[in-house]
């Protein structure tokens, strides 16, 4: 789903369409399922701009921007475990805001501390950003996240850090992507504000969920997408997406070549917004 939008989206304003293997965190990744990755694009005509970027080739940009921001002051280190913080309060997405133990406790840093971006409580904290699908969102992240982790206790780096140096690097402009991520964009717009960084344009997608409503995933054993039959699947995450009859392509390149001019983010709805349309915190 979110390959499918945020392709359309390049080529329908001859943008440049970049692939990048997202593989920090090396315990959890591996190289078959970047190749599975790789072998299924390919077979549903997903064509990338450039060569892959991977991110475990460009830790030296987090490297990087961890030094710019401890020479600022904003970060702080941290020896809080999850037992630790087991009765910490909890924002509506069930992530824990991290009430600040250690902020003002000087620790030194080691290998065995994680690096938390120091998040005052003034007006710097509310962060509000229009989304192309969904509107104008607005998230308090000192109230709702709290001083959130740059890099983890055992020296990877987290998310948050890595795709806000690497969307700058690339040149960015426009973010596509599922909606499981919205809540995790005020807190990259906050950190691209803290480095000086342009803030992209960000569009989020419906997710497609089973029928106990969750999110189809490897957590909930989803079954892989085929590769051989690459243009019914295409055609259904078009109308999934809500966008206008593509017609009834025979072939991966016909489906392109039929979608791309029709493409519309403005008619993509979320399950959100239509069972609460006022809602606008992320």
């Amino acid at each position: 789903m979110a390959a499918v939008a945020s392709y359309v989206d390049a080529r329908a304003v001859d943008g440049r369409w970049l692939l990048r293997i997202e593989d920090v965190d090396a315990p959890r990744c591996s190289k078959a399922a970047e190749i599975e990755i790789l072998r299924q694009l390919d077979a549903y005509g997903f064509e990338a701009d450039g060569a892959i970027s991977r991110q475990s080739e460009h830790v030296e940009r987090c490297d990087f921007a961890l030094m710019q921001l401890s020479d600022a002051g904003h970060l702080f280190a941290c020896v809080c475990t999850r037992k630790m913080l087991e009765f910490a309060p909890r924002n509506a997405a069930g992530e824990t805001v991290y009430p600040g133990q250690c902020r003002e406790l000087a620790l030194d840093e080691s290998a065995t501390t994680a690096m938390r971006l120091r998040v005052p409580d003034d007006a710097e904290a509310q962060v509000v950003f229009a989304d192309r699908a969904l509107g104008s969102r607005s998230q308090n992240i000192a109230t709702e996240v709290g001083d959130f982790i740059l890099r983890r206790a055992d020296g990877l780096y987290a998310y948050q850090l890595a795709v806000v140096v690497d969307d700058a690097a690339q040149g960015i402009t426009d973010v596509v992507r599922g909606e499981d991520l919205l809540m995790n964009t005020p807190r990259q717009i906050y950190l691209q504000r803290r480095l000086g960084f342009a803030a992209p344009n960000y569009l989020h997608v419906p997710l497609v969920k089973n029928e106990a409503g969750e999110k189809l995933s490897k957590q909930t054993l989803a079954t892989a997408i085929a590769s051989d039959n690459a243009v019914p699947t295409l055609q259904a995450a078009w109308s999934f997406l809500r966008q206008p009859d593509a017609g009834r392509a025979t072939s991966v390149v016909g489906f392109w070549h039929q979608a791309i001019p029709l493409w519309n983010p403005a008619l993509i709805r979320s399950e959100e917004s239509d069972n609460n349309p006022s809602s606008q915190r992320c």
